[in-house]
């Protein structure tokens, strides 16, 4: 007889194709750095005989493919006993003829059912029926019949057929001694210490050394100091009013419900299990996207360091989110990350997700907090299985886990795990639940609580592992000379665009792209933008750092300017010259990424905070994309530091600049990242120090970018750089550099001067400005030269956090004869970058004087969307700047 067990049935192999691959058009070839794509599985299809027997008893199939399918409705899930259950009548054999109990019948290829744990052969129908109660209409649910592949399905059946905690005591220790605290407890949800506890147990059995936890604030405290051995002395501390940090650090802290640990855990096995448990704010679901990218980044180093040939995506490395129930199916950001979870640049083999299902969100009932039965039905847009279970039943909550790990060992893919359970306070300790639910905690008051198991603690590390040598600063470095030999300098440039022979390329690519690149670079012509920054990736790749360039289009890049790599007109496949420059250099990871900023962007933050060494850049189709994102911005790469002393060399490219497009499109929103930069107002005091928690620029020039990109790497630390990047300026003929201005003892210029001005003492007004908006100005100066002679001078500030006040100040100095000091800027008066500039720039004038604005009105829009206006407008800024001189 064919033995049942799928799992002899099925074998690894990672040379098959997906059979659902003609539903997809593969693009990348898997020798792309960073594709990677979890091995695939190969099945044997029902025998001959099964399908005969299947044939003969088809009744009997569809009666066990009805609990298959529907059993998950007949199940005990809800602890409370308040879900209403009602005959369901696909699950009566009779429905079906099967009516005779003692009938036997053929189970081969129908239904595992195992006796002494060996697979029988035939079964009574009574006994079937009693086996397919207890596999699916007991205290676990699994939904898996609409996953499209058959080997899945098949695997799921055969595993699922065959086959208390001292949290307890910890809250009620809290309750009782931080009574007035909101601490998110666990009370009622117990079982999420045995589901994890079993989880780290399996993983550490498996040979899985890395887990990145994401979770919200509800329980994070239990899990802290029974599994992963936070200090409850440090606890306690906190909870008094304390700082978690040492007061001669530069961290603002964040509330209890925050905080995180790192301990290496061990179940009797010979390595360690190291549970990193990253922070996160108060917006629930946000921390899924840095959960992926953390465990992203981290496993792309484990599989490039590691000398086993056959390490596999998802071996070493487990991503594990726990979620609550309502933010679970409310927050877009959940569907956003798991969208990304089997993308080949993003996938990390497979995530398990726990959701800590409390019935209700806030005050809200699941009737009016979602449109769907379950709460986790939204990932069956990745088509990941869900398992049900009643989180009164703490063996069972195991089991779940067991499926659940034994599923994404096989198929590395996400699966769910929805643990239902109660909420035995309010949303909070503090709350009063029986305002809005009186029935629900009548019964919840009435019960007694889930038994109790383990504890453990440990304490984490910060600046240590690979950022040893990296320190936290005290002062803000701009200036670092970040400039590279010219002949190394060429040579890469020249390695950027180059190809194997076989290999086609798009002839207009050759001809506008490849060649010019290749000539100016011969006859030691000004470079472009796209070249300055492809000289930037290859020294940093020369000098062993890696790079990740992710977001939507990035390969090519929005305008077409990039060309990081190039596709082959015959074939498809993608080659990256920047990853052949030479021997021991860095790698860079082209990610084009799905239509997804708010997950995309997390994700590249957890990239940021996982490892020093890599340059991870994040650029936006448009700078206004940033908006969907915003929580990421506001809760992680802006505060992250000053909360949690978590370091992140995140770069943001954000292409901005008014160019006709509308109201969409033009604004990075750049008066936003500057509302959040901690940089002093009054910078006139000398000993005044200037520390920001980001650094924000408008880089006009190429060599400004080339330089920008190299500073993130050669400082000994890391900060966010947000880039408000060029879209015209990108083939604008005057906005070229040469090699000297990258070559040793060059560096980015905070400030640019207007070196046309050669006779200072003649200036008498000095425009400041930001931004492409200085070439209109430069080109409307030079055009009046004969009027204006040397009396204005047009001083690009590049950049604005920190502001380069020092630097300000010279140029004030050099042009001491002015007395009309004016700000000009394309953006509307309540946008941009004047309400930032005018205080800090008007405190370094000469007393008596006063910043002028030159720009746009006030506008509730970025800009109009009518062209006409626009260029009206344009022409009329520009015009008011250099008149009345």
């Amino acid at each position: 007889m064919q033995p049942r067990n799928i799992l002899s049935a099925i074998a690894t192999s990672t040379n098959t194709a997906l059979r659902t691959a003609s539903l997809k058009r593969f693009y990348h070839e898997d020798v792309v750095y960073g594709y990677r794509v979890p091995k695939t599985l190969e099945y044997t299809d029902y025998t001959p005989d099964q399908l005969r027997n299947r044939q003969t008893h088809s009744a009997l199939v569809c009666f066990v493919n009805a609990y298959r399918s529907i059993g998950h409705r007949s199940t005990d899930l809800d602890p409370l006993g308040m879900q209403k259950k009602t005959a369901i009548p696909e699950l009566d054999p009779a429905r079906y003829g099967l009516t005779n109990e003692d009938q036997s019948f053929n189970i081969d290829g129908i239904l595992s059912i195992s006796s002494s744990s060996q697979p029988r052969d035939a079964a009574t129908m009574a006994e079937i029926h009693q086996a397919l109660k207890e596999t699916y209409s007991g205290h676990v649910a699994y939904e898996f019949e609409h996953i499209p592949d058959a080997a899945v399905r098949r695997w799921f059946a055969d595993y699922v057929e065959t086959g208390s905690h001292e949290t307890q005591a910890f809250d009620r220790f809290m309750q009782k001694k931080f009574g007035q605290v909101k601490r998110y407890g666990l009370e009622g949800a117990e079982s999420t210490i045995v589901a994890l506890d079993e989880l780290f147990s399996l993983c550490n059995h498996a040979g899985v050394t890395e887990a990145v936890l994401g979770m919200p604030h509800r329980g994070r405290l239990n899990i802290l100091v029974d599994l992963l051995k936070y200090p409850p002395r440090a606890l306690f501390h906190k909870l008094q009013g304390h700082a978690e940090f040492p007061e001669d650090l530069p961290a603002s802290g964040d509330v209890i419900s925050h905080i995180a640990n790192s301990p290496s855990l061990n179940y009797g096995c010979k390595d360690n299990l190291h549970v990193t448990m990253l922070h996160n704010p108060s917006h629930l679901e946000a921390v899924n996207p840095v959960v992926s990218g953390y465990g992203r980044a981290k496993q792309m180093y484990l599989y490039d360091n590691s000398t086993d040939p056959n390490c596999a995506l998802g071996d070493k490395l487990i991503g594990i989110q726990i979620h609550g129930d309502a933010a679970f199916t409310g927050q877009g950001v959940v569907m956003e990350t798991l969208g990304l979870s089997n993308l080949p640049h993003f996938s990390l083999g497979g995530t398990i997700h726990l959701i800590v299902n409390n019935q209700i969100g806030y005050t809200t009932p699941a009737t009016n907090a979602r449109s769907t039965m379950y709460t986790s039905d939204i990932a069956k847009l990745v088509d990941a299985p869900v398992i049900h279970v009643n989180g009164d039943y703490p063996e069972e909550v195991a089991r779940a886990m067991r499926v659940a790990f034994e599923y994404r060992r096989l198929f590395r893919r996400d699966v769910i795990v929805d643990l239902i359970t109660f909420r035995r306070w309010g949303h909070n300790e503090l709350d009063e639940p029986s305002f809005t639910q009186p029935l629900m905690y009548n019964i919840i008051r009435s019960r007694e609580s889930i038994p109790k198991l383990y504890e453990r603690r440990l304490k984490a590390d910060h600046l240590k592992g690979k950022w040893a040598g990296l320190v936290m600063p005290k002062e803000a470095v701009t200036t670092i000379d970040t400039g590279v030999a010219k002949d190394t300098l060429r040579e890469v440039g020249e390695k950027s665009v180059l190809v194997d022979g076989a290999f086609k390329v798009h002839p207009r690519l050759a001809k506008h792209h490849i060649q010019p690149r290749l000539q100016k670079l011969r006859e030691n012509k000004p470079v472009d933008w796209a070249t300055a920054e492809a000289l930037a990736f290859g020294t940093l790749l020369k000098e062993g750092y890696n790079i990740r360039l992710c977001g939507q289009d990035v390969g090519r890049g929005t305008f077409s300017q990039r060309h990081a790599m190039f596709v082959c007109q015959e074939t498809e496949n993608v080659y990256i010259p920047l990853n052949k420059i030479g021997d021991g250099q860095g790698r860079i990871e082209v990610a084009n990424s799905n239509l997804s900023e708010l997950a995309v962007l997390g994700f590249e933050y957890g990239v940021s905070i996982q490892s020093p060494n890599i340059l991870p850049i994040w650029e936006a189709q448009f700078g206004d994309f940033n908006n969907t994102a915003q929580v990421i911005i506001d809760t992680y790469i802006t505060s992250g530091e000053t909360k949690w002393l978590r370091q992140s060399g995140l770069v943001m490219l954000l292409p901005h600049g008014y160019d006709g497009a509308g109201p969409e499109h033009s604004s990075s929103r750049i008066e936003r990242f500057l509302q959040m930069c901690n940089t002093p107002m009054d910078l006139s005091d000398p000993q005044t120090v200037q520390n920001p928690n980001v650094h924000v620029v408008v880089p006009t020039t190429p060599a400004q970018i080339f330089h920008l990109l190299r500073r993130q790497m050669k400082r000994n630390y890391r900060k966010p750089l947000v880039v408000a990047g060029p879209k015209t300026l990108l083939r604008l003929a005057a906005a070229t550099s040469t090699l000297e201005d990258m070559a040793p003892g060059t560096s980015f210029k905070p400030v640019i001067s207007d070196s046309l001005a050669s006779a200072p003492e003649e200036v008498k007004r000095i425009i400041f400005v930001s931004g492409k908006l200085y070439y209109d100005l430069a080109k409307a100066v030079a055009a009046e030269k004969a009027r204006l002679g040397d009396s204005i001078a047009v001083v690009r500030i590049e950049e604005l956090c920190p502001f380069p006040s020092k630097l300000i100040e010279n140029e004030i100095r050099r042009f001491a004869h002015a007395t009309e000091f004016v700000w000009c800027q394309e953006e509307t008066m309540n946008a941009g970058v004047y309400t930032f500039v005018q205080p800090r720039l008007q405190l370094l004038l000469p007393a008596g004087s006063h910043l002028k604005y030159i720009g746009r009105g006030p506008l509730a829009a970025p800009v109009t969307g009518v062209s006409n206006v626009y260029k009206a407008e344009q022409a009329r800024i520009v015009e008011q700047a250099v008149m009345g001189v």
